[in-house]
């Protein structure tokens, strides 16, 4: 079983979906803006990922800096706080099958959580390769 916990308006999500689905496999999606976020499955998600929640922060196109999340001096705790009360604070997407769990950050960091990669070629949305005519990897 795959998880993504998507946001359907980022690029990066919406790739790794698509490789995720181009491997063979059908995730269940998790549209984490609408459903919300507990805490008990942030920081199981974050343990798992080996994240804390300043890592998973959403520093861009969030409003991180206008809530002071991005001083020095915000704890952990406050981020988790913030995280549960603005679900669009967490960067994406978090991805868990039984390989691991990952922020996908770039997109094809889902290759290494999948047991089968898609054929190739595969490329993402803005024309970038990720992967060749062979199905190899590409740097």
């Amino acid at each position: 079983m795959i998880v993504i916990h998507h946001n359907p308006a980022c690029g990066t999500s919406r790739n790794v979906l698509d490789i995720i689905r181009k491997s063979g496999a059908e995730p269940v999606v998790i549209d984490y803006l609408t459903e919300g976020w507990t805490r008990p499955q942030l920081l199981a998600l974050f343990a798992a990922a080996s994240l804390t929640p300043r890592q998973a922060l959403r520093t861009t196109k969030s409003p991180a800096a206008e809530l002071g999340l991005l001083r020095d001096d915000v704890t952990d705790e406050e981020i988790l706080q913030a995280m549960l009360a603005h679900p669009v604070l967490v960067n994406r997407p978090i991805v868990a099958t039984p390989k691991g769990v990952r922020l996908c950050r770039p997109s094809e960091t889902v290759l290494a959580l999948l047991d089968q990669l898609p054929e190739g070629p595969l490329y993402k949305e803005d024309g970038q390769m990720i992967l060749n005519e062979k199905g190899e990897i590409v740097d």
